[in-house]
């Protein structure tokens, strides 16, 4: 029992050193507020010096660490806290909402991204062998889960890697697939498994969502959606409001406002001209359901990014 209770806090005086030195990497890495593309593609850095409001957002598929500080992120009612002990996966690209809760500027929030390469997780998955019996039903894909150590570990050695550059290429993608692998085998890792199964209806959303995402601004017909993922409309509905917390349409109806918001905000197009490029007939119906979504019309809430001096 002593060795066992030894053992435990030898584990978790570990930890704390790791999140130590992964906290001031990151700061050193992160010397202004606002994300920081890495030297490795799919790693992004971030600081922040205060609590920001509750923004809508797109999460692409990613696994988010806090290094220091509390966020939250929201889909529809739900709420998924995530901090220096609790990581973020998300497996599909879901509309959501994000907020820092805890940040200040002499312990600013600071957290990282590794964007998740799906066809490599599949493919590891493949080798690992994981293939138990497809579930009945889907599980959101968006989840947060305990850190440990394995975990933590290979996520620092990835962060220690940006001082070396000259060994990313040959290591980058060695320990990047570690982490995927640890993420596969912590306590939430089957969610991953059963997206990542090609045989398995949980895989045909992943393909639903794709395909919504290349004709977002084209009339939703349910039916030739189905059609194309080999599904039934009842089964497709029913599973990809597991996943996702949305029907196909409310899902397609999220992804045209926020590139419509993308589109007058990065690019200056005036909001009738960005409704009708991502679908609408109505640029009435818009400016409604953009309120819904944003909290004001469209050149109110993006005359108030602009004054919030968010870059484009």
């Amino acid at each position: 029992m002593f060795d066992s209770r030894l053992q435990r806090v030898r584990e978790l005086t570990a930890m704390a050193e790791r999140q130590q030195e992964l906290s001031a990497r990151v700061a050193r890495l992160t010397p202004s507020d606002g994300s920081h593309q890495s030297a490795l593609r799919s790693l992004m850095l971030t600081r922040g010096s205060a609590p920001t409001v509750c923004m809508p957002t797109v999460y692409q598929p990613c696994l988010a660490i806090v290094v220091q500080g509390r966020k939250r992120a929201l889909l529809n009612d739900e709420v998924f806290h995530y901090d220096a002990l609790n990581y973020l996966v998300v497996s599909v690209t879901l509309p959501a909402m994000g907020q820092v809760l805890e940040a200040s500027p002499e312990h600013p929030y600071l957290s990282l991204r590794l964007n998740l390469d799906l066809e490599q997780i599949a493919r590891l998955v493949l080798e690992l062998g994981d293939r138990g019996p497809l579930p009945s039903t889907a599980d959101r894909g968006l989840f947060v889960a305990r850190l440990d150590e394995p975990l933590l570990d290979a996520v620092l050695r990835m962060v220690k890697l940006l001082d070396t550059p000259e060994d990313i290429a040959v290591l980058g993608p060695v320990v990047e697939r570690e982490i995927y692998y640890r993420i596969l085998r912590g306590e939430l890792g089957s969610r991953l498994v059963d997206l990542a199964q090609s045989e398995g209806g949980n895989h045909r959303i992943v393909r639903a969502i794709e395909w919504l995402k290349q004709r977002y601004a084209a009339p939703l017909r349910i039916e030739e959606l189905a059609e194309a993922v080999h599904m039934s409309p009842s089964a497709l509905h029913h599973r990809f409001k597991a996943v996702t917390a949305m029907s196909p349409l409310q899902y397609q109806k999220q992804l045209r406002l926020h590139e419509a918001r993308r589109m007058m905000f990065s690019d200056g197009l005036e909001s009738a001209t960005a409704a009708h490029r991502v679908g609408y007939e109505s640029a009435s119906q818009f400016s409604r359901e953009y309120r819904r979504l944003f909290g004001a019309p469209p050149r109110a809430e993006i005359a108030r990014l602009r004054d919030a001096g968010i870059p484009a």
